[in-house]
């Protein structure tokens, strides 16, 4: 358990060798979360249906399949490879074809945390993450938003970032071949976890632990291995980076709440639907 200014270990959730964390006619879903955010993915059959109730905005990715998507008296068509961001409220996504989605929430979906894989690991909180709160709504009221990612692909940048008033979702633009052990991006974040998401490929996350006065609180580097799909956690202070080592490398990068930086640096896609954060 994480005390004073020691992180919580990384997690490493590997869905694919691991039993659903809830099941339901023709759903199988995985659920890992970090302190403020949760990460499902599920794996559907044709015409399966995932209801939902929650308290705030909810994103959902179209992986490999089609899905009607309903909240409200709105319907939208979420093709593959697209980014749903679904209002607060009752919702309703039926797959029109077999294949894999994902939804992201924040940790207001409290009985999602609670079945997580890692439920665990936050009993006793996670010091070094800024709190939630919540944000402010969209300017233009709560609605079904869907966005066709490939659509979003900018020039020299792998960012695709989306937010919500209490999520930030980063879809990677997909590496075709294994990522350049020459061009890796490490880094670290002062106060606020990153999930990974890997939705295909097979991935090293590269993780280093900064050395505090105490050599007690030392771990030794970790090149972990995963392959898809998969939700790697990543904490506070941790350095990091990460490649695939296998080609059509799809990456997903949850934040909450949002990035102040990517808002500042204009990289956020949908940034003129929300007010920035006080």
């Amino acid at each position: 358990m994480s005390t004073g200014n020691r992180p919580l270990p990384p997690v490493l959730a590997r869905f694919y060798d691991t039993p659903p964390s809830e099941t339901a006619p023709g759903v199988e879903t995985w659920i890992c979360r970090g302190a403020n955010f949760v990460v499902t993915v599920s794996k559907v059959a044709e015409g399966a249906v995932l209801t939902r109730q929650n308290p705030d905005e909810y994103v959902l990715l179209a992986n490999d399949l089609a899905a009607t998507v309903t909240a409200g008296t709105e319907t939208v068509e979420a093709a593959p490879d697209t980014l749903t961001i679904v209002p607060p409220g009752d919702s309703r996504v039926v797959a029109r074809r077999a294949g894999t989605l994902a939804r992201i929430f924040s940790a207001e979906a409290a009985d999602l945390a609670a079945r997580a894989v890692n439920a665990a690991d936050y009993a006793a909180g996670a010091p070094l993450v800024a709190p939630l709160g919540r944000g402010p709504a969209p300017k233009d009221g709560y609605r079904l938003r869907n966005y066709v990612l490939a659509d979003h692909v900018t020039d020299g940048s792998f960012l695709r970032v989306f937010r919500t008033a209490n999520l930030m979702v980063n879809p990677l633009v997909p590496w075709t071949a294994p990522r350049n052990v020459h061009k890796l991006s490490p880094h670290s974040h002062a106060d606020f976890e990153q999930a990974s998401l890997a939705l295909e490929s097979t991935w090293v996350h590269h993780l280093r632990t900064p050395w505090t006065p105490d050599m007690d609180d030392w771990v030794d580097d970790l090149h972990a291995e995963i392959g898809s799909p998969s939700v790697t956690v990543i904490p506070p202070t941790v350095i990091h980076t990460s490649r695939n080592i296998a080609p059509m490398g799809r990456l997903v990068d949850v934040f909450a709440p949002p990035r102040l930086d990517f808002l500042r640096q204009g990289v956020v896609r949908n940034a003129d639907d929300y007010p920035m954060p006080a």
